[in-house]
């Protein structure tokens, strides 16, 4: 798997259905993970850390309200955009869904075309980077589309891997990454590599970006990871 490659988490009972959105979302450059009912959707969304979730409001055991609940109410999961799918086309469960916390909601029957188009604008502003959009944080500019980084107007140097680094953080400017996921985002799942890796490639950025002079913007914050600002 590409570390640039966005994660959906797909939840549907429907295995017919949870076939043909698989096959769309892969398609459309997306990394899918797969859940089948509420409790399920929990455990991955843990595991997988998901960029974006596509969820079913009618699963077994745990709905899909509850779920898109749990994810809204928790700290780390929060910023996570869910996009919810129902046959329920009443204004009412359109605003319970999302007063509940879904950043979208899709009616059943729907166009799959549709769909995709409203993961990738809600993906967009959840990765902008992955989307191709440049991204500013104070005198710092990144730009995803020509791999180009500038502070106060000067050229900076940086790696691949310093440069998935920097937009990690600009994406979510305050937010605090653990190292285990920046692993999962900047290397991506399927490859091991020490947690101490990390360290050493934030030493390099915090180089490459005082190369020309400036204050470090990066923030070690002591048994949690790293953070910009």
């Amino acid at each position: 798997m590409s570390a640039d490659q966005p994660t959906v988490l797909l939840v549907e009972d429907e295995a017919a259905q949870r076939a043909v959105l698989s096959y769309n979302l892969e398609a459309e450059g997306f990394r899918v993970a797969q859940a089948e009912n509420g409790e399920e959707a929990l455990i991955m969304v843990a595991e997988e850390n998901p960029d974006i979730i596509v969820l079913d409001w009618m699963l077994p055991n745990v709905s899909g309200i509850e779920v898109c609940r749990q994810i809204k109410s928790r700290a780390e999961t929060r910023s996570t955009p869910v996009i919810m799918l129902s046959a329920r086309s009443e204004e009412v469960d359109r605003v319970r869904g999302l007063e509940t916390g879904a950043d979208d909601y899709v009616i059943k029957p729907y166009s799959v075309i549709e769909l995709m188009a409203r993961v990738r604008a809600q993906l967009r502003r959840a990765r902008p980077s992955a989307a191709g959009l440049r991204l500013e944080y104070e005198d710092i500019m990144l730009d995803s589309e020509t791999h180009r980084v500038t502070r106060s107007g000067l050229a900076l140097k940086l790696g691949p891997t310093e440069f998935r680094l920097l937009s990690t953080f600009m994406e979510k400017p305050g937010r605090v990454w653990s190292r285990e996921q920046l692993l999962d985002r900047v290397w991506g799942r399927d490859i091991y590599v020490d947690t101490r890796t990390v360290d050493v490639h934030i030493g390099r950025l915090r180089k490459a970006l005082s190369q020309h002079g400036g204050g470090d913007p990066l923030r070690t914050v002591r048994g949690a990871g790293y953070a910009l600002g």
